[in-house]
């Protein structure tokens, strides 16, 4: 419809963005074009495309794939500044950014149960993925109309199942495997389908250009998580912690999200968990049952 609000998706194909896609079509008019199709790398590609389409937000999740199951980039860093830079050249051309940011712009070796947005900067990330969000974050505080969303953990539908906990446990325990854990550590994790609507909030309303924390009120062990799993699915599914003790909580306060948002409602744990295995137990045809036996 020509009165829906235009948005630009980067990163459209992955699980943010596959599950911004789906929120956002029918209420935006929603361009998520591939990298075959805009390659953010290519400045002159990102001028000609606001050129030549109109766009009255973005959501930049784009980025170059830094964890553990991907491929080394040693030019990570350099990719996603420039994806973001050509982005911000075109600032005048667009209402509004949303930049996908992430908790990891504190530092990974210190940090604390339930930071604020104030400990940014503290330290500077050693990984380059980390560093890579905390050269983009910096920028964006000097630029108006850039909103960072920094999330910790998300999980749903769409997202790694070789790698990412919540999903990768309730595949195991489909396929009557034990979940398995490095070290215990406690995370904040919200529901993709809360993060996308934190997302549309952001883009509807007008709210103060700064960071955010996107968490909920409490961290949770992986343990407990795991445990969680096993009981909405009615399985009993052993559970293995290789080493001893806590590893460094990972978990941001979320005042200033709260304020911004009051009344702001996150899914309960237990049902977006079940509501996942649901979603996982349907497509379990699906699902490479090799990919979950290598622990990662």
């Amino acid at each position: 419809m020509a009165d829906q609000p235009a948005v630009l998706i980067t990163g459209g194909s992955g699980f943010i963005g596959r599950n911004l896609v789906e929120h956002l079509t029918g209420s935006f008019l929603v361009v998520a074009p591939s990298r075959r199709e805009l390659d953010l790398l290519d400045v002159d590609a990102v001028d000609r495309f606001f050129g030549s389409t109109h766009i009255d937000f973005v959501v930049h999740s784009a980025t170059t794939p830094g964890h553990r199951n991907a491929q080394p980039a040693m030019d990570l860093v350099e990719r996603d500044m420039r994806m973001f830079a050509a982005l911000i050249r075109n600032r005048e051309r667009f209402r509004k950014m949303v930049f996908i940011s992430s908790g990891s712009v504190y530092g990974r070796r210190h940090y604390l149960p339930k930071m604020k947005e104030e400990f940014f900067g503290s330290y500077i990330p050693d990984d380059s993925a980390g560093f890579s969000k905390y050269c983009c974050a910096c920028w964006s505080e000097h630029i108006e109309g850039v909103v960072e969303l920094r999330p910790f953990g998300v999980f749903g539908k769409f997202e790694d199942y070789a790698i990412r906990f919540i999903s990768n446990a309730i595949c195991k325990v489909l396929f009557e495997l034990p979940v398995t854990i490095k070290q215990n550590r406690k995370f904040d994790y919200i529901h993709i389908t809360d993060f996308v609507r934190v997302i549309e909030r952001c883009l509807r309303e007008d709210i103060p250009s700064q960071s955010y924390n996107v968490t909920p009120e409490s961290a949770v062990e992986l343990k407990t998580l795991a445990q969680m799993v096993a009981q909405v699915t009615g399985r009993d599914a052993p559970i293995l912690i290789k080493e001893p003790g806590m590893g460094l909580e990972y978990s941001g306060d979320n005042a200033r999200l709260q304020k911004t948002f009051p009344g702001l409602e996150l899914t309960p744990l237990d049902k977006s968990i079940a509501e996942l295995y649901v979603w996982y137990q349907a497509r379990k045809h699906t699902i490479n049952r090799d990919l979950l036996l290598k622990d990662r």
